[in-house]
């Protein structure tokens, strides 16, 4: 049976005295929405995420990391897939590093290599209103860039569907934000950007009665870790992600 080791990637690491713009470059260029932080022996010290390293938005920072850093999610080499999954689901990350007994930093797990594997070895039980979150918050297409900046910041969430007259139209992420490159300057300076100008579109959305286990095969066709969940009349109902399809649904 496969372990921690067998899907281990190597995902970047910083150290405590890395500025801020060097993360933001790392997170931006790599598909990666976390970078591990490990001290000068490679021992591992915590996490960085996208959402840290957005609450910087001047380019020319010299703000070090180390204030940034929080409690990573944690594994061993031969921790089981299920354990993995646990250890990621608890502590609300996407990865899970991988360190020997002396802590040393081996690599990471991510959830989104992790997820196909484990769904495809169980039935997910119950249907996407079962597990799905409800009243999400949402962004409309004319919004400013600064104020979803915010949101994202402040609440954690990895991304919020775009509303247009009660239709769902759009997802915007973290990444999508990292990756306008244009973004950070309308931040600082609370330029009109609007939020139309760098969502995902089209949609891949579900329902409340469809089954949990074909909303997390769409969420592995299209490797996206959210999807806006619509009623009957195409009004979003909340929003269903990896963790909530997984959440509670591992030995």
């Amino acid at each position: 049976m496969k372990v921690a080791s067998d899907l281990m990637v190597d995902i970047p690491t910083l150290h405590y005295d890395d500025y801020v713009t060097k993360a933001r470059s790392v997170l931006r260029d790599d598909v990666f929405r976390e970078v591990y932080v490990v001290d000068e022996k490679g021992r591992l010290k915590g996490y960085l995420d996208i959402s840290d390293v957005l609450r910087v938005v001047d380019t020319k920072s010299n703000v070090t990391i180390k204030g940034f850093v929080r409690e990573a999610a944690r594994v061993g080499p031969g921790t089981s897939l299920a354990e993995a999954g646990v250890a990621i689901l608890n502590a609300r990350t996407n990865s899970a590093a991988v360190v020997d007994e002396d802590g040393v930093y081996q690599g990471g797990v991510l959830f989104s290599e992790l997820f196909p594997v484990l769904i495809s070895r169980r039935t997910i039980p119950g249907r996407v209103e079962d597990a799905m979150s409800r009243e999400p918050v949402t962004s409309a297409p004319d919004e400013p860039i600064h104020r979803i900046y915010s949101l994202i910041v402040t609440s954690g969430f990895t991304a919020f569907p775009v509303v247009q007259k009660n239709e769902t139209i759009g997802v915007v992420s973290r990444r999508d934000l990292l990756r306008a490159g244009n973004v950070r300057i309308s931040v600082k300076n609370q330029a009109d950007t609007t939020v139309e100008r760098v969502m995902t579109t089209p949609v891949i959305s579900v329902t409340p009665d469809d089954t949990i286990a074909a909303a997390s095969r769409l969420m592995v066709e299209h490797d996206v870790s959210m999807l806006p969940v619509v009623d009957e009349k195409k009004r979003l109902a909340g929003v269903i992600d990896r963790h909530d399809v997984l959440s509670g649904r591992l030995p």
